[in-house]
């Protein structure tokens, strides 16, 4: 079981995250909407996993994904993207994001994902 952040800006998407998630024993800490709340969140609540979207409002996934990692080198992130991101996807990659989810995602896609990025 793990403690996980979900950031996406559409209530509904953090809905599905949780919804695939909790069955699975883990634990949501907390939610965030943007990515200065994601990064905010992160700080407070030091959450063994983080799913992110990738475009959100005032500062998007990838931008929080770095200040994560930069603040904590060894969080662990899952993106969780649109179909047509790839070029960001492969920054995120870059930046040490542990893997990523392509909307829409069957639940056991993203438990494996985060059972994977947990080791």
């Amino acid at each position: 079981m793990a403690t996980i952040l979900i950031v996406d800006d559409a209530k509904f998407m953090r809905t599905l995250v949780k919804d695939a998630l909790v069955p699975a024993g883990h634990e949501i800490v907390g939610e965030a909407e943007n990515g200065n709340e994601a990064v905010e969140l992160y700080k407070k609540l030091k959450p063994e996993l983080v799913t992110m979207d990738i475009t959100m409002r005032e500062k998007d996934g990838i931008e929080a994904a770095e200040e994560i990692l930069t603040i904590d080198p060894s969080a662990k992130i899952i993106m969780v993207t649109a179909l047509g991101q790839e070029n960001l996807l492969t920054k995120a990659i870059k930046l040490g994001v542990k893997d990523f989810v392509v909307k829409p995602f069957p639940p056991e896609r993203l438990q494996k994902a985060a059972e994977k990025a947990l080791g």
